[in-house]
C-alpha cells in the first residue's frame, strides 16, 4: 500500500508540473483615465455674455484609454453638465433654433506636441426669452489618429462656450412678468391701462394690449438683435405716436390712418405693424421707445425683435471656463501593433540562396501634431450631473502606468519566405520557412496520462506476484 501511495503521488506531481508548464501568461492592460474636472465660467468681452450671472459652474468628466497601439485613435470623451443651480442664460429674445457650442482644449506633450480640441453642440428647440436657462451639449469629442509609438502626456485646459442665436423673429408681448421673466418687461412711463382676455377676432397678440390717453406716456424696450417692429391696432380714436430708436426719433405714426394715410373706421383691429426699423442694424443692444404725441389714445400690443445670424460675431456671447483646481495630467503609452516588424526586401537568385536586406525603421522621428477631427454630439435639454464621480483635488498629477509589453521593433528576428515550403530529406538547405509556433497542450496531456497508466500497471503486477508467492506457501 505504501508503494501505491508513492506511485500515485509521483503521478499527481507530474500532472501538476505539466499544467504549470503549458499555461500562458497574459500581461494586464492599463486602466483607462477617468477624470472629473470642475470649471468656473465667466463672460468674455462685453455685457451680453451668456454668463451674465457668473460664475456658472460646470462639472466635466474626461475619459480616454491609456494603453493604445499605432493605427488606433486617441479618443477624448468629455461629458459636460451643470454642477449646481447656476446656469448660462439667454441674452435676449430669440426664435427657436439657437445653438450652444462647446470647445475643449487638451495640451499634448511628449512623443506628440500639439492641442486636441474636442467639440460639441446642441440646438435649443424652443423660443427664448431674456434670461431663460440654456441647455448644454451632453459632451464633446475629438478622436486623434495615432501614427507612431511613444509616451505622451495629456493635460486638460480651458473650455470655451459660445451661444449662436438663430435667424428669425421673437415677440416681446406687452404683458406682465409671465410674458417677460426677471423684470425684463417693457418699461412703461406714465399712466397705461392693460386690457386682457380680448376677443380673438380683434387679433391682438396673446389677446391683450396696453392703452393710454395721457400725452407724453411712453413704453420702452431694450433688446439685442438687428431689427425691431412696433405692433398695435388700427383704431379711429387713435392719435400720433412718436417712435425713437437708440435715443433718436425715427418716425411718427398715426394708428387712426392706414398705409395710404386715409382715415380708418375700425375699432381695436389689432396685429398691425405700425413701424419697422431697418433690418440691418449692427448686432448688439438697442432701445426702442414709443411716446403718445397727443391727448388722444395710443396703444401697444407688442414689439417684435429680429435677428440676422450673419451679422452676429462668433464670440459675441462667449463664456470662458477656467479649471477650479490645479492642473491634472495623464500619461498615455502608445505601442506598436502586435507582430509588427520592419519591412524586408528579399533578393532571390535561381542559383544562390536569397539575400535579405531589411529596411531599418529610423529612430528619433521628430514630433508631429496629431490630426484633429471635430465630432459634434447633438442633444437637447438640460443635462443631469453624474453623482458617482470622484473629483480631482490639490496639485496631484495623475499618471496611468500600463504594464510594459514586449514590442517587436527593429531588433526583432526577421523571417523571409523560403524558396520551397519544405526542404526534402537529404536535399540542399534553401531557406526553409520556420515551423509555426504550436502550443504542446496535447503532448503534455498525453504524457501525463501515460505516466499515470505506467504507475497503475506496475502496482497491479506487483500485487499479482505477491498473490502467486502466497499460493506457493
Amino acid at each position: 500500500m505504501a508503494r501505491w501511495r508513492s506511485a500515485l503521488a509521483a503521478g499527481s506531481v507530474g500532472l501538476v508540473a505539466g499544467l504549470c508548464v503549458v499555461l500562458p501568461s497574459t500581461p494586464a492592460s492599463a486602466a483607462p483615465a477617468d477624470l472629473v474636472i470642475d470649471y468656473d465660467c465667466y463672460g468674455v468681452g462685453n455685457t451680453y455674455t451668456i454668463a451674465k450671472y457668473a460664475p456658472v459652474r460646470l462639472r466635466t468628466r474626461l475619459t480616454f484609454a491609456t494603453d493604445l497601439v499605432v493605427g488606433g485613435a486617441l479618443d477624448l470623451k468629455w461629458s459636460i453638465a451643470y454642477k449646481d443651480g447656476s446656469r448660462f442664460s439667454s441674452p435676449g429674445y430669440y426664435a427657436a433654433g439657437a445653438q450652444m457650442n462647446v470647445l475643449g482644449n487638451a495640451q499634448i506633450t511628449g512623443a506628440w506636441q500639439g492641442v486636441l480640441q474636442p467639440t460639441g453642440a446642441t440646438t435649443i428647440s424652443s423660443k427664448l426669452r431674456m434670461d431663460d436657462p440654456l441647455a448644454l451639449p451632453a459632451g464633446i469629442a475629438d478622436p486623434g489618429q495615432i501614427t507612431r509609438a511613444g509616451v505622451i502626456k495629456i493635460e486638460p485646459k480651458d473650455i470655451v462656450v459660445d451661444f449662436v442665436p438663430p435667424d428669425g423673429e421673437a415677440t416681446v408681448n406687452n404683458g406682465n412678468d409671465g410674458d417677460n421673466p426677471r423684470f425684463h418687461t417693457i418699461n412703461y412711463g406714465g399712466p397705461w391701462t392693460e386690457f386682457d382676455d380680448r376677443l380673438s377676432s380683434e387679433h391682438h397678440i396673446h389677446n391683450d394690449y396696453h392703452e393710454t390717453s395721457a400725452q407724453g406716456a411712453s413704453a420702452e424696450l431694450k433688446f439685442i438683435g438687428t431689427g425691431v417692429k412696433y405692433i398695435g391696432p388700427r383704431d379711429r380714436e387713435g392719435g400720433p405716436v412718436k417712435v425713437s430708436l437708440d435715443g433718436a426719433q425715427r418716425a411718427e405714426v398715426d394708428p387712426s390712418r392706414n398705409i395710404e394715410d386715409d382715415p380708418v373706421n375700425e375699432v381695436h383691429n389689432g396685429g398691425f405693424t405700425l413701424w419697422e426699423s431697418p433690418q440691418d442694424l449692427a448686432y448688439g443692444e438697442h432701445t426702442i421707445k414709443i411716446e403718445n404725441g397727443s391727448a388722444k389714445k395710443a396703444w401697444l400690443d407688442a414689439f417684435i425683435v429680429t435677428t440676422n445670424t450673419s451679422k452676429v460675431p462668433t464670440d459675441f456671447h462667449r463664456a470662458s471656463c477656467k479649471l477650479v483646481s490645479s492642473p491634472v495630467s495623464v500619461e498615455v503609452t502608445v505601442r506598436e501593433k502586435p507582430g509588427q516588424s520592419p519591412t524586408v526586401s528579399p533578393t532571390v537568385s535561381p542559383t544562390t540562396s536569397p539575400t535579405v536586406s531589411p529596411t531599418q525603421t529610423p529612430t528619433g522621428t521628430p514630433a508631429t501634431t496629431p490630426t484633429r477631427h471635430h465630432n459634434g454630439n447633438h442633444n437637447s435639454g438640460n443635462q443631469t450631473t453624474v453623482d458617482r464621480l470622484v473629483s480631482v483635488h490639490g496639485t496631484t498629477t495623475v499618471t496611468a502606468t500600463p504594464t510594459v509589453k514586449t514590442s517587436t521593433g527593429p531588433t526583432a528576428t526577421n523571417y523571409v519566405a523560403a524558396q520551397v515550403k519544405k526542404t526534402p530529406f537529404g536535399g540542399v538547405p534553401s531557406g526553409e520557412a520556420p515551423e509555426p509556433s504550436r502550443q504542446p497542450y496535447t503532448l503534455m496531456a498525453g504524457g501525463t496520462v501515460l505516466l499515470l497508466g505506467s504507475a497503475a500497471g506496475g502496482l497491479a503486477m506487483r500485487r499479482r506476484r505477491a498473490a502467486h508467492a502466497g499460493n506457493r506457501r
